[in-house]
């Protein structure tokens, strides 16, 4: 029945087969399983059935995965689903939340994936008897009939299935088909968006002919062909009635937990359970035949897998995270099958590209060879899954088997070490930079495995032994052709020779991958932690030990002194990686790690000696000057010199933990600067859970600051830990080290200390290190040190440098304190063997004398050229005297006097006090010079100073105040005329120059952006209008519910409007010479007149002219009466405008027009001023949101659109008004004044109204109810006024209070109490208007309907987000896309405005906009914003703000974690909640309209941004 019912033509039938498959296909199956009616016997499985203690909920594509951060998983890819996460004990733990790419399972109740906590509330164990036996059978033998029945094939028709790849993009595939199979556009379309979802897609049926026709013509010549497959019908029927029954299988599964035991128990073994679905069908699979038998198709699998072009979740091979992480099944697979011998050797067969000594050679990989590079990597994660969980019980079987694989692993790094060896450039540059990335892409790979080979073996001390004895041997054997061609020579040098090799790295080859040399490192300092004794063969002495580390550190030290640069910037970059947190973990400090060891074992003098050779500067004493470069290579030898005896906080090394190591890393971090969390944690290692350590130390150091409204939190470093911190830090850059230096001593100078930075006290070495301490009392190197003091002694000399003397004065004083540590330590013990002061006190020996170095540095203080070291050179010689006095049991005071040494700690508090006295001194002379220099400048312009004190005087607006309540209209009258009668100055930005505002002067004006708005809209599903009526559409009466309107905004800064035009036409020039050069786009579209502002680049597209504030006279100015208002008709007076004021008044009024109606400009029309004030009035309302009526007074819009010259078309404007009002019965069509918004009516009007009274209880509550639906209209109607007449305001309108009401009144000369308000001199009450209004609408019907709102409208607010972040996420992963047939949506997009979800970012949810395809996001703006959309894209936690359809960016979003720090991607899986002061900051930014003006700066500051297809997503 199956290809009777499934693909029987071109166009396959969901509808028909979901029908007739359940009938004739399932109906039978669960007949035979349950042995009665299916309904009844699945309903008795799911009540007799028993909650599973696994869970096994699969995971969607983007829903959220949690895991512990604790030692409570087995491994990182340990996982639960929210549901059970909230129920288990992991909740109050640190834990890690990351986003499912679906296909995954849960593991809770599976007692191997968790150490603690296995099971949540819901799976606790529970003990019950399975009554349904034959369940099992039953199943077995249902996967028996699906085995034999997918196996049949009849009939003779074909499908040409076309598969998805990950190398065509959209456009080609749908090019490609249009041309193949004669389709159309949109079913091209069609079946590449099928093709990206499912995998495949159907696009011929008919004959094997037809199809392979279609197969053919599949070509082209930019790209590779598609991948298209002939496919019989009968095959695909049965694949797609397969996926069915996997889908049926899951819903039998959720009735009985019997049946899921059954699927696993013949197969799986004893290997993780709650895999279950598709674990089950993998028998079928040749994958699971290596849990049976071998994993002789491991290799074969793998060789397919890297043929293939698929990403790996699409792979069968992408199965093994399943299977390797089960620790008992890894170890069984490693026992019985040698899995990590396979893994590693099917790795290696795969890298076949060799030099003749068969080392790995990546430098002529072609394309093709390094995609497969690229994909045979993901053997390496399965080995990291095999070694992720450590062995607690070792068995013999297991130690031969895992020596075995180590073999195996040591081949592989055999074939690394000495790869890509650089030989210096000298003459001319290198032509061709060589390949290094594949390199150290395979070394930053290994990097975690070799990590957990070195915990494998600490976890069993005879696999330790074993695997350092293998380790020596396969360094041994790649050191076997060390010696051809080396000549061997000796070295004397302070009584001290040694004999060693001849070897230039300024010459010779070089290489700095050593991964057997760093393996060894690692291994030696596990002995060490284990006290394992265990001597170096004879055949491998030390010196040969530590020649290939020293050879790349003093690589390192060559490139950075410049000596490599015409090797490029290949070997810049090596350098750079190899001490980047990511490498050196591997590399730099394994390097250390073996000088370390191999200095051990040495005489000091002969390894300080052939250090000297190797940098090259064993003859330096024997020149009179160093050369540039030479000098900086001396420079990194002193540091090399603090590296084998300063660091010691490596376990095994020093007696250091390794928490102990993690703190002293963030406490150098943080010397720099305070830094965020995240930056702590890139700045630290990471070990294989991708765990830093960094939470267990890091409140012992550091004091966090929580963040503001922007910005991060901070960590700053405790003041007690400051005495860590050490200036030559081997993990310090050059930069870290200069910033750390300047902070510190910054710091030492805020705190009145001495700007000294002395070594810090470090911890004792382990043993088997205990010897490097005498590297700082050898001859050697106190040859070098007297020899720079000795330099230093001249000021001209050119052989010393200041950083040099520094470093010299740094190891004196590493010295003294490892001398004062050990005295310390060995105080009831007289006998040491460390005397450092001893030897910098002894006298050269004949014939040259030279004096020793405490005299030296005793001469050298009182140098006046060493200005910048006295600090230190007196600390060391305090540090000095505190040694003698520990050694002869003197306290300092009389061991001072004893030698004639002045107390340096008296001496230096005086000189501090006397410093500080003086510059107190100084401050008090200054501060007295400028308090008399104001006192004259007040005398002499004493009236100037009188007038502005009068201005600002709280008092003087306190009477002001009293006469705005109080006071009759003509006093109001003339308190507006002495504000109108100062004059306005204004400078223009562009020319500076300085002009008064004139209506017969220049014009001035603003830049200004004019914006369709539904910021304010109570009912977003009205549509603004239609788009093809935009040219019959009558604007002159807004809706109360404010469904659109026109805002204008403005940044205030003002020009000239020539030099407005003048700047506009060269940005107009500009943009034509771009496109025709570049061809690039910019933030702002000129074409459609838009510009930035010249100062502050904010996006404007029009400019608002700037006029004088005018004066008025009253009428009623000689009558006491409180009624008088001043009316329109008051403000008209004739101004003649300039020519230049009517022309901007002309363009911002077109501009208006154009922008809200979306019409070509036309002066003419009529709706131009309507346009013009509704603008007014809407964006007047906009600002009262925040209820601060006058909290900006510097925005000068609505004087400048209410004083435009009148027009014959406001004739008609006013009787329209008038009729709307107070109806008139001969009036057609007259709107309800339920159906006006009445502050648009006031604008257009000049004049006040009340309207929407509803019944109340009590006169007591119509008053309260009257102030609260009047109050915003009362704000709004005092920012008109005031930006009408430029009347100055009380102060109790600037903030809330509870005097609002009547502060509001009197600013706008209205009655405060009710009675006066009904009724009015007119003889007109409101409730006749409002009888009046209704009249017309009542006697149409007694049943109207009408919309209602209620007074005042509250403001508008962004949608409510949950304050857990998961519960976002575990939102938007329900989510379907609405045009794919219930498909998950990879982009879901939440729209912060109106709730929405939307499918971003796909082909199957654009729709057409404007004859222009346009993604969900972009046509969702024109319907919900009017144009401007605000957005959370839920899987990247990240805003997105889009303005039309090719302007965008992305936000900050409000979701913060633990540390005060967005995570926009998800990448560091830290809980996020939700910042409400970051989300009122986004709710401020749509509310001010200042979404478009922050797309426009950012696009100005990113211009990557400019280039992407917003109108996509």
């Amino acid at each position: 029945y199956v290809p009777k019912i499934y693909c029987l033509g071109p166009n396959l039938n969901p509808q028909n087969e979901d029908l007739l498959a359940p009938l004739l296909l399932q109906s039978p199956l669960e007949w035979y399983l349950c042995g009665e009616e299916p309904s009844v016997g699945l309903a008795k499985l799911e009540q007799n059935n028993q909650p599973s203690q696994l869970c096994g909920h699969v995971f969607k594509v983007g829903e959220p995965t949690y895991s512990c951060r604790y030692s409570c998983a087995a491994d990182p890819t340990c996982v639960l689903c929210m549901q059970c996460f909230l129920g288990s004990v992991h909740k109050e733990h640190r834990y890690r939340m990351t986003t499912s790419g679906g296909g995954g399972f849960c593991d809770c109740g599976d007692t191997e994936a968790w150490k603690k906590g296995p099971y949540c509330q819901k799976h606790e164990p529970n003990i019950s008897d399975s009554s349904q036996k034959h369940i099992g059978r039953n199943v077995t033998c249902i996967f028996i009939y699906l085995f034999i029945f997918f196996s049949r094939v009849r009939g003779d028709t074909y499908y040409c299935m076309l598969f998805n790849d990950e190398v065509h993009t959209y456009e080609q595939v749908i090019y490609t088909l249009q041309k193949a199979v004669n389709c159309t556009q949109k079913e091209a379309v069609s079946f590449a968006t099928t093709v990206d979802r499912d995998g495949r897609k159907s696009v011929r049926f008919g004959d094997f002919q037809f199809c392979e026709q279609a197969k053919s013509r599949n070509t082209s010549r930019q790209t590779k062909p598609l991948r298209v497959q002939v496919m019989h019908s009968s095959v695909v029927a049965h694949q797609c009635f397969a996926l069915k029954a996997l889908t049926w299988l899951g819903q039998i599964i959720r009735y009985s937990g019997q049946s899921l035991a059954a699927l696993h128990r013949p197969h799986c073994g004893e290997y993780r359970q709650s895999h279950t679905p598709l674990l089950s069908l993998l028998p079928l699979s040749p994958l699971l035949r290596p849990l049976h038998h071998s994993l002789q198709n491991y290799e074969r699998l793998q060789s397919d897998y890297v043929k293939d072009d698929h990403d790996r979740e699409f792979s069968i091979t992408d199965l093994s995270v399943q299977m390797f992480t089960v620790p008992s099944l890894a170890r069984m697979l490693i026992t019985e099958e040698n899995l990590m011998t396979t893994i590693i050797r099917t790795f290696v067969d795969h890298l076949r590209h060799r030099d003749l000594q068969g080392r790995f050679q990546f430098e002529r990989y072609t394309a093709q060879q390094a995609f497969k590079f690229r994909r045979v990597q993901s053997l390496i994660g399965d080995l990291k899954y095999v070694l992720i969980s450590r062995p607690t019980e070792w068995t013999d079987q297991l130690r031969e088997k895992y020596l075995e694989g180590f073999d195996a692993f040591l081949e592989l790094l055999k074939c690394m070490q000495g790869m890509d060896p650089v030989v210096r450039q000298v003459g001319q540059h290198i032509e061709m930079e060589p390949e290094w990335e594949a390199a150290f892409t395979l070394q930053m790979k290994l990097t975690h495995i070799i990590s957990m080979m070195q915990e494998w073996c600490a976890s069993d001390e005879r696999v330790l032994i074993e695997a350092y004895k293998k380790c020596l041997s396969a360094l041994t054997h790649c050191h076997s052709g060390f010696t051809d061609g080396e000549q061997p020579i000796t070295l004397s040098m302070c009584g001290h020779s040694v004999e060693t090799i001849r070897y230039c790295v300024s010459q010779e080859k070089v290489s700095i991958h050593l991964p057997v040399s760093r393996l060894l490192a690692g291994l030696h300092a596990l002995l060490s932690t284990t006290e394992v004794a265990y001597r170096f063969p004879s055949e491998l002495s030390p010196p040969m030990l530590i020649e290939h580390p020293l050879r790349c550190l003093v690589l390192c030290a060559q490139v950075h002194a410049g000596m490599w640069r015409r090797n490029g910037f290949s070997l810049v970059n090596q350098i750079y990686y190899y001490h980047n947190v990511k490498c050196r973990v591997e590399m730099f400090d394994k390097d250390l790690i073996m000088l370390q060891a191999g200095a051990s074992m040495m005489d000091p003098n002969h390894f300080l000696m052939i250090v000297l050779s190797r940098f090259e500067l064993y003859h330096i004493f024997t020149y009179h000057k160093l050369k540039k470069k030479k000098k900086i290579v001396f420079h990194a030898l002193l540091v090399f010199d603090f590296f084998p005896v300063g660091e010691r906080y490596t376990a095994g090394v020093g007696q250091v933990e390794s928490s102990d190591e993690t703190r002293r890393e963030i406490v150098h971090q943080l010397c720099i600067r305070p830094m965020a969390h995240s930056e702590l944690v890139k700045a630290l290692p990471e070990n294989e859970n991708k765990e830093t350590g960094m939470e267990r130390v890091i409140d012992s150091v550091a004091l966090f600051k929580k963040p503001g409204v922007t910005g991060r939190g901070l960590y700053k470093l405790r003041p007690d830990c400051a005495k860590m911190f050490n200036l030559y830090f081997h993990h310090y850059s050059r930069a870290d080290q200069s910033k750390a230096e300047e902070a510190q001593r910054r710091i030492k100078r805020q705190n009145g200390e001495d700007s000294v930075l002395p070594p810090p006290v470090l911890p004792r070495f382990c043993p088997l290190f205990a010897s490097l301490v005498n590297i700082l009392q050898c001859d050697v190197l106190l040859g070098i040190l007297g020899a720079v003091l000795q330099w230093a002694m001249e000021p001209s000399g050119g052989h010393w440098s200041e950083s040099m003397l520094q470093r010299v004065l740094h190891l004196i004083g590493m010295g003294l304190v490892e001398e004062q540590q050990h005295l310390i330590g060995s105080a009831d013990d007289n006998d040491t063997n460390f005397n450092f002061t001893l030897k910098i006190s002894r006298p050269g020996e004949a014939p040259a004398n030279t004096p020793s170095i405490l005299a030296l540095l005793e001469t050298l203080q009182n140098a006046p050229h060493l200005e910048v070291h006295k600090d230190m050179i007196r600390w060391i010689l305090k540090v000095k005297l505190i040694q003698i006095s520990l050694q002869s049991h003197l306290s300092l005071e009389c061991l001072c006097k004893c030698l004639s040494y002045p107390i340096e700690g008296s001496k230096n508090k005086a000189e501090r006090k006397r410093k500080a006295e003086m510059a107190r001194l100084r401050r008090e002379k200054i501060m007295a010079q400028m308090s008399e220099m104001q006192r004259h400048f007040i005398n002499e312009n004493k009236e100037l100073f009188q007038q502005s004190l009068e201005e600002l005087d709280p008092s003087t607006s306190s009477t002001l105040e009293h006469r705005y309540t109080h006071a009759s209209p003509w006093k109001i009258s003339c308190i507006i005329h002495l504000f109108l009668d100062r004059r306005q100055m204004v400078t223009c930005i562009l020319c500076q120059e300085e002009q008064e505002i004139r209506t017969d002067g220049k014009a001035m004006v603003l830049a200004a952006f004019v914006q369709r708005s539904t910021v304010m809209s109570k009912n977003r599903k009205r549509p603004p209008h239609n788009p093809g009526m935009s040219l019959y559409y009558d604007p002159l009466f807004m809706h109360p519910d404010l469904s659109f309107g026109t805002h204008t905004g403005s940044c205030g800064h003002i020009m000239h409007s020539h030099c407005w035009q003048r700047y506009f036409e060269a940005v107009q020039a500009k943009e034509q010479r771009r496109q025709q050069r570049l061809r690039v786009h910019t933030s702002y579209d000129v074409e459609n007149g838009e510009f930035l502002c010249p100062l502050c680049e904010c996006l404007s597209n029009t400019v608002i002219p700037l006029l004088p504030l005018t004066k008025t006279s009253c009428r009623y100015c000689n009558k006491h009466t409180d009624d008088c208002y001043i009316t329109s008709q008051q403000m008209k007076a004739l101004n003649p405008y300039s020519s230049t004021i009517k022309e901007m008044l002309t363009t911002f009024g077109t501009a208006t027009y154009k922008v809200g109606l979306k019409v070509h400009p036309n002066e003419q029309d009529p709706r131009v001023p309507i346009m013009c004030w509704g603008s007014c009035a809407y964006t007047i309302q906009c600002i009262g949101q925040c209820k601060k009526v006058l909290n900006s007074l510097s925005n000068m819009l609505g004087s400048n659109i209410m004083r435009k010259q009148d027009s014959p078309h406001l004739i008609h404007i006013n009787f329209c008004v008038d009729s709307a009002l107070v109806p008139d019965p001969r009036v057609e069509n007259t709107p309800c004044i339920l159906d006006i918004d009445m502050f648009h009516l006031l604008v257009c009007k000049h004049c006040m109204h009340f309207s929407g009274l509803h019944e109340v209880s009590s006169g007591w509550h119509l008053w309260h109810c009257v102030k609260a639906g009047i109050l915003p209209y009362l704000r709004a109607a005092a920012l008109f006024f005031h930006y009408l007449n430029g009347a100055p305001a009380p102060p109790e309108l600037h903030t809330l209070g509870a005097g609002e009401w009547e502060a509001l009144c009197g600013y706008l000369c209205l009655p405060s109490n009710l009675l006066q308000a009904a009724w009015p001199s007119s003889g007109l009450s409101c409730s006749s208007t409002l009888k009046r209004s209704l009249q017309p609408m009542l006697k149409c019907s007694p049943f109207f309907t009408i919309s209602r709102f209620r007074f005042p409208r509250e403001s508008n607010h962004l949608i409510e987000l949950p304050g857990d972040y998961s519960a976002l996420i575990n939102q938007a992963s329900s989510f379907t896309c609405p045009k794919s047939g219930g498909d998950k949506s990879r982009a879901p997009t939440l729209c912060l405005v109106c709730g929405a979800m939307l499918c971003s970012q796909s082909y199957c949810c654009q729709t057409e906009l404007e004859g222009e395809d346009v993604g969900a996001c972009t046509a969702h703006t024109f319907a919900c914003g009017a144009g401007v959309g605000i957005f959370l894209r839920v899987r990247e936690s990240q805003v997105l703000f889009l303005a039309g359809k090719t302007k965008g960016c992305f936000y900050a979003p409000p979701y913060l974690d633990d540390y005060g720090e967005t995570d926009q991607g998800l990448r560091r899986g830290n809980p996020l909640h939700l910042c409400q002061e970051r989300y009122r900051k986004v709710q401020k930014l749509w509310r001010q309209h200042s979404i478009t003006e922050e797309i426009g700066h950012a696009q100005e500051a990113n211009q990557t941004l400019v280039g992407i297809d917003w109108q996509h997503l």
